[in-house]
């Protein structure tokens, strides 16, 4: 299983989101400004600026950026059609590369998910 960990503005926006839109489950939500949720094979470390050791290492994190991870789709126009009716913001449109099609959304605070769909 891998672990990945996001650094979001709002715990419980996060956790919202990645249960509601993207299929995660609660794993744990053991104190304020810091949650897990899984999907799969992946452990997502959801944690506030400030919060615990991870919220202050290295300086004060922010949420953003260009790092991401993936989530496998079969249909990724479905997907962005439920996603942008939820009022979920993407970046940009779908694109097309030579594994199959990909489009970025961000989370509450802004980090990204790629939402790709091999080709066949």
């Amino acid at each position: 299983m891998a672990t990945v960990r996001y650094v979001v503005s709002d715990v419980d926006a996060a956790v919202g989101f990645y249960v509601d839109h993207l299929g995660f489950a609660v794993e744990m939500r053991p104190g304020p400004g810091f949650a897990v949720v899984v999907r799969d094979d992946l452990r997502l470390l959801l944690n506030q600026p400030g919060a615990g050791g991870a919220g202050t290492a290295g300086g004060l994190p922010r949420p953003g950026g260009w790092n991401r991870f993936q989530l496998i789709v079969g249909d990724v126009d479905q997907m962005v059609t439920r996603l942008r009716e939820a009022g979920v913001s993407i970046r940009g449109e779908i694109v097309e590369g030579r594994g199959g099609r990909q489009v970025l959304v961000e989370d509450p605070s802004g980090n990204p998910i790629e939402i790709f769909q091999p080709f066949a």
